[in-house]
């Protein structure tokens, strides 16, 4: 299945878990800053998810979020913070930053994702709402234009 929009655009898929509020608030900051419009995040708890990740065991694939460039390549957890971030204006040097520190981003990022739940009772209520929304505007086909 490849990650085409619906216009024929190319885009990179965000599959984050739609239960927790701090992987939404997280994902909505790098909608936010995705000004071009090249990612579009799909719910790991979706049939979409099922078929992009379908080889992969089921823990495995909740225990992180993923990114599959246009080209089908596909990252997952803190591997994906470099190629996410190429995406995304700006965002190279910080990659080149992020693919210099490997192991440490690694490190970091099975830390949040351990801590995600108390991570994500600190955030307002309110801030989870906005995120729902942006990630509600640019979830499915629909919202490609």
């Amino acid at each position: 299945m490849g990650a085409r929009g619906a216009h024929g655009h190319g885009e990179a898929l965000v599959l984050y878990d739609a239960d927790c509020g701090w992987c939404r608030w997280t994902l909505a900051k790098f909608l936010a800053w995705d000004r071009h419009r090249r990612l579009r995040p799909i719910a790991l708890q979706g049939l979409e998810a099922d078929a992009l990740l379908a080889d992969m065991p089921y823990g495995e694939r909740m225990a992180s979020w993923h990114l599959v460039t246009e080209d089908e390549r596909r990252f997952s957890g803190g591997a994906a913070l470099a190629p996410l971030l190429r995406l995304l204006p700006g965002g190279g040097p910080l990659a080149r930053c992020a693919e210099g520190f490997p192991r440490a981003l690694d490190r970091a990022y099975r830390w949040v994702a351990e801590h995600r739940s108390p991570l994500g009772r600190r955030l307002c209520r309110s801030w989870v709402e906005r995120a729902d929304a942006r990630i509600g505007e640019r979830s499915g086909p629909a919202a490609a234009d």
